[in-house]
């Protein structure tokens, strides 16, 4: 399994980009996939989830309503389009997957096995 997120960089308040994550190695059917970010001094929180059974979505609730997470399965990628950033939204943000997680969505950092290089994303003010 391999992961590579992209997209990151830097934009004004108010502003969009959109993260992708190149995936390779395995069938998105049978995995949950995620998008987290760290920013400095603060714990990895999820940010977007994405399940493997029914396709159940999670938010985090500081994201809800600006962030979009989808998936292309004909290019093997899945994207977190971010919208309204605020300052607050610094980070680094990573790709995550895990096969067949015992939920069918996972959340936590400590719940994925793969991970890709973090893309920063950084908003001024």
């Amino acid at each position: 399994v391999q992961l590579q997120a992209s997209g990151g960089g830097l934009v004004q308040r108010g502003g969009s980009l959109r993260l992708s994550c190149a995936a390779s190695g395995f069938n998105f059917d049978d995995y949950a996939l995620a998008w987290f970010r760290q920013a400095p001094g603060k714990e990895r929180e999820g940010v977007a989830c994405i399940g493997n059974r029914e396709r159940e979505i999670y938010y985090a609730d500081s994201v809800k309503g600006r962030f979009t997470i989808s998936t292309d399965n004909a290019k093997n990628t899945f994207s977190l389009q971010m919208n309204g950033l605020e300052p607050e939204d610094t980070a680094l943000y990573y790709c995550a997957v895990v096969k067949n997680p015992l939920a069918g969505i996972a959340t936590m950092p400590g719940e994925y096995r793969y991970w890709g290089r973090g893309t920063q994303v950084t908003v001024s003010s």
